[in-house]
């Protein structure tokens, strides 16, 4: 029982998959027992299921779909998450229709009015229809059980919204259930076979209803940004295809509450918020990728429909409770809204044409609810807007499961409108000034310590734009304003938080955290305060924590003097949100002090929402935050003598240098296609030697050797099957290192006086990197015995400043070349038994292990195509 957590976690779909079954069985059962009872009978039966689902449907599905994301997988991490929201949606909803029911059922009154559930349902259900018909296209080309689950939970979708409407569907659907759970069940088993044995026993997984390749290849200039992304990182899956799923459930669900097929929003808010939920999930991978344009893009999206729909929740169900006339004149903080978007059409010029498309949708969304619009006419506007935003997003999550899963753009999604390098002259006004000003900054620390920093900024700035509305004395401005302030300015910094705590940034977190529980204050007593009774006369104890948030604001201006201008400005005048707040406590406010503070505060945090957007995609000092006040003082470290040579990668006398030292019988830290390694020449079995004494690395600890391509093989003619030619063409180069019998061959490659030292007594690893550098440097040198450049049981070296640093003295050179490819070293598969039809994974690095054994078992049908 040990290896059965392991087992789930290296097939996290068997959850997922189980997960859908099981909660396909108790809507199953549900509409049966329904069919022939009242539509709102069985209140108790209801609340159950509904529980059930949220909690096996969702919870269960939200874990696997977390596995799936770290096992690289990119299409069952999105189907869980997106299903997970479904069924976790469905499960409230349920809950929504037993307690009505039970409401009915009882004398109760009734504290909200009568809810209208199934205007506001069918609009989620026909929203996950389209998502789920494309989820179940793009499983076809990695399975064929998934697209008969999803094909499936397609037509149940159709006719459960249906049946809220009419009880002939659910019969319908409750059989289209029992093949979710059959199919379910099926797959479940078929990959804990597979996890358990380690190879495919029942048919359905490892093969496609049709190869993906078949879709066409658009073309190649759309493929990646020059300079855009530095490092790649596949430890985790891509999660845009997420993000943009999600950005098509939520305007999809809002067009239907504003041309009018929902009369209040109680039903879809609670549809919006669970998904936008999987949109945060989005936004969080793509903090752990790296990728902070995408992470900060969806989170700040996921805030925008989180106010919105609770902002209409309150105009549709606390103000009509309240007898209070709809109004939502002079919202001032679409405004900010509005501006964070155009932020993002303007720095998304160096992507694609659909990137901008759809940023530039979004923008018209945010111009189509300025309040400023008379009512009528905003919602047809703001509905028109949403059904071309939800056109457009689902285009884009289609390109972006498809052009994932292929790794490489088969769907179209434009060219780049302006490249990386002109791109960035535009940031910084011309060529000249970057290259005197823009100064690259520490990439690591920018990345892991500064990546929340955006969307920190958007936080406070559309929280403290919205709170200008407490500036009025209006009782139904102060209803409306309570999500605007409080959803950005309390919930998503807590999320903020959490960002800076993953980054390592210990400080950066006490800030938001900070300003969190400041907006949170000010919402109670400025905005909630009416509703609650609770005044600044009769509760003095806010006088006293407005005092204390003046005193502890203080240090944070004093800790922000050692970071940048803008946080400090930011600082000093959340000292002056603070003493405006004090002053309301103390009933001695002026007003239109409040409403300055309040939009200086805003347009310092659009400023620092620009530039340190653009500082982080481009990793440079481009628009400038300004310099602290104080440096860090830090204690003077003796400078390390460097006792090896430091030639640079992209020289050719650079490469010349170290070919020499190699040949001559020296050790060297040379880039490869992964992460830094020790090198030695097999000419030199002394050298390879030395590179066991200067790891500290056991003796029993093979080392592998690498070649630059593998011609250089294929012209010795070692005794290798056609599967395993096959096999190795599928995957070299790259980051994969392949375990093959040792024989007489090895000598002929030119690893004669290292026969005895690479390898072990039967087998060898054979790498062939997928890097200019190292390739040429083979080349130049021959087989080269390499393992990671580490001391042995530390991490893997990503920079040459980490090989210096560690190993500098006992080296006689290292080539330079700045940042790795990848973050952990390559792929180690077992190929001595390929001729019985099965290899193993020994360590899973940059490349997933389920990718390779989709590449073998291609090899293997490839074999039986040619028979």
């Amino acid at each position: 029982m040990e290896g059965f957590p392991a087992v789930f976690y290296s097939e996290p779909a068997v959850l997922g998959l189980l997960a859908n079954a099981v909660s396909a069985f108790l809507v199953c059962m549900q509409n049966f027992s329904l069919f022939n009872t009242s539509i709102n009978a069985g209140g108790v039966e209801n609340i159950l299921a509904g529980v059930h689902l949220i909690l096996i449907g969702g919870v269960t599905q939200l874990i696997a779909g977390f596995l799936s994301f770290r096992k690289y997988d990119h299409l069952s991490g999105t189907s869980f998450l997106a299903f997970s929201a479904l069924w976790s949606s469905y499960g409230a909803t349920r809950i929504i229709v037993g307690s009505e029911s039970a409401s009915q059922n009882s004398s109760a009154v009734p504290t909200l009015p009568q809810i209208p559930v199934n205007e506001g349902a069918v609009a989620g259900l026909v929203a996950y229809i389209f998502i789920a018909v494309i989820l179940a296209f793009c499983s076809a080309t990695v399975n064929y059980i998934m697209p008969f689950v999803f094909g499936a939970l397609t037509l149940t979708l159709i006719f459960e919204a249906i049946g809220l409407f009419g009880h002939w569907a659910l019969v319908v659907s409750g059989v289209l259930e029992l093949i979710i759970v059959l199919c379910g069940l099926y797959g479940a088993g078929a990959l804990l076979l597979k996890g358990i044995t380690q190879k495919y026993v029942l048919p359905g997984f490892g093969n496609s209803l049709f190869n993906v390749l078949l879709l066409g290849s658009a073309n190649r200039n759309t493929s990646k940004t020059a300079g855009e992304e530095k490092k790649k990182n596949t430890k985790y899956a891509e999660p845009m295809a997420l993000g943009y799923l999600c950005d098509t459930i939520s305007p999809f669900i809002m067009a239907f509450y504003c041309f009018g097929y929902m009369k209040t929003f109680y039903v879809g808010s609670i549809w919006i918020s669970i998904n936008v939920i999987s949109q945060l999930c989005s936004s969080y991978y793509s903090y752990l990728r790296d990728d902070i344009y995408h992470a900060t893009k969806f989170a700040f999206h996921g805030t925008f429909w989180l106010v919105k729909s609770w902002e209409e929740f309150t105009v549709t169900v606390v103000l009509t409770s309240s007898n209070v006339s709809k109004s939502r004149d002079l919202m001032v903080g679409d405004w900010f809204f509005l501006a964070a978007a155009c932020v993002f059409c303007f720095l998304s010029l160096n992507k694609d044409i659909l990137e901008v498309t759809h940023n530039t949708a979004f923008a018209l969304m945010t111009v189509s609810t300025i309040q400023q619009i008379p009512s009528t006419a905003a919602y047809i506007f703001f509905g028109v807007t949403c059904s071309i935003f939800t056109v457009i997003s689902l285009y884009t999550t289609f390109a972006s499961l498809v052009n994932s899963i292929a790794e490489k753009v088969l769907i179209p999604i434009g060219n780049i409108v302006m490249s990386s390098g002109k791109f960035q002259d535009v940031l910084v006004w011309g060529k000249q000034h970057l290259q005197t000003s823009g100064e690259e900054l520490n990439i690591k620390e920018n990345l892991s310590s500064r990546s929340s920093e955006p969307l920190f900024y958007i936080c406070n700035g559309l929280a403290a734009l919205a709170a200008i509305q407490s500036s009025l004395d209006n009782t139904i401005q102060a209803h409306l304003s309570i999500p605007w302030v409080l959803i950005p300015g309390a919930i998503m910094q807590l999320y903020v938080c959490r960002i800076d705590v993953q980054g390592g940034r210990r400080f950066g977190s006490v800030l938001p955290f900070c300003f969190s529980a400041i907006w949170a204050t000010w919402v109670w007593l400025r905005f909630a305060g009416s509703l609650l009774g609770i005044t600044a006369n009769n509760d003095g104890g806010f006088t006293v924590g407005a005092i204390a948030f003046l005193i502890v604001n203080m240090f944070l201006v004093a800790f922000a003097t050692y970071a940048n201008t803008v946080l400090l400005l930011l600082t000093l005048v959340m000292e002056a949100v603070i003493v405006c707040f004090l002053l309301f406590t103390l009933e001695s406010l002026p007003l239109p002090l409040e409403i300055t503070v309040l939009s200086i505060f805003s347009i310092i945090c659009l400023y620092g929402l620009l530039a340190s957007l653009a500082n982080c995609m481009f990793n440079k000092e481009l628009i400038p935050l300004g310099p602290s006040v104080f440096k860090k003082v830090e204690p003077e470290k003796e400078e390390v003598s460097s006792s090896c040579l430091l030639p640079q990668s992209h020289r050719t006398s650079g490469l010349r240098t170290i070919a020499k030292i190699l040949e001559s019988g020296g050790v060297c830290g040379i880039p490869t296609d992964t992460v830094y390694a020790l090198a030695a020449s097999c000419k030199h079995p002394e050298a390879i030697k030395r590179i066991y004494t200067i790891k500290e690395r056991p003796s029993e600890k093979p080392i592998c050797i690498c070649i630059s391509n593998l011609e250089q093989l294929r012209v010795i003619n070692p005794p290798f099957s056609p599967l395993l030619w096959r096999f190795m063409d599928s995957v070299y180069p790259g980051g994969i290192s392949c375990i093959v019998k040792k024989g007489e061959w090895l000598k002929r490659l030119g690893v004669g006086p290292a026969y005895e030292y690479v390898g072990t007594h039967d087998s060898i690893m054979i790498r062939v990197p997928d890097h200019s550098v190292t390739a040429h440097l083979t080349d130049m040198t021959g087989p080269l015995a390499i393992t990671s450049a580490n001391p042995s049981g530390e991490s893997d070296s990503t920079h040459h400043d980490h090989v210096i640093t560690r190993l500098n003295h006992k080296l006689d050179a290292i080539l330079c070349d700045g940042y790795s490819n990848e973050l952990v070293g390559s792929t180690v598969v077992i190929c001595t038994k390929v001729d019985e039809g099965a290899i193993s994974i020994l360590r899973e690095g940059c490349v997933p292990a389920a990718k390779i054994m989709q590449l073998f078992e291609r090899a293997k049908n490839m074999e039986q195509d040619m028979l």
